[in-house]
């Protein structure tokens, strides 16, 4: 039998397993990316809203400010909006604070998702690692014996870095309770 018939399946095999788990582990960091790009998303319009509504609120609320630093007096109904200003602008506060705490959340995908890329490395690196063994007058049974010990590596290294991201992102003592994604 050639070496070619020999080796093909095994490399053929090898080939398909680089292929394979690099593009599951490309396809969770792009996961890992949108999601991280919607969070964003969603927390800049959740602080651009309430920021607007603090602005909105002051606003509404200077021309009574402006009367009573003139020495002026209020009607019973701008007294009352007037001091309701501060637990108005409070509320919009919380909900900003709490937008930004997303922020722990992006940075939690964008640490899994360099350590994926870092994990994806290392699993690339092994070829070639295991590659310098290889000479042009090894035979095929040393060749055979190297593509299933690369085979085996690369197998275990895929498994490692899964089951090590497969965590969820999570934030934990909001105010509004625990929050879990993905």
């Amino acid at each position: 039998m050639s070496k070619k018939k020999v080796l093909g399946p095994h490399v053929r095999r090898l080939m398909s397993g680089i292929s394979e788990h690099g593009k599951k582990h490309l396809t969770e960091a792009e996961t890992d990316l949108i999601q991280t790009e919607l969070l964003l998303e969603e927390a800049i319009e959740k602080l651009t809203s309430n920021f607007m509504a603090i602005h909105q609120a002051v606003t509404a609320r200077q021309q009574s400010i402006d009367t009573l630093l003139a020495g002026g007096s209020l009607s019973e109904e701008e007294r009352a909006a007037l001091a309701g200003m501060s637990s108005e602008i409070g509320g919009y506060v919380n909900a900003a604070i709490t937008s930004m705490q997303f922020q722990d959340m992006t940075a939690q995908l964008l640490d899994r998702t360099l350590k994926r890329v870092t994990g994806l490395r290392e699993f690339l690196g092994t070829l070639g690692v295991h590659g310098a063994d290889l000479v042009p007058e090894s035979g095929t049974d040393e060749i055979v014996d190297l593509i299933g010990k690369v085979s085996m590596t690369l197998a275990i290294q895929s498994l490692e870095l899964r089951s090590e991201l497969r965590k969820a992102v999570n934030q934990k003592h909001l105010e509004s309770g625990d929050i879990e994604l993905f």
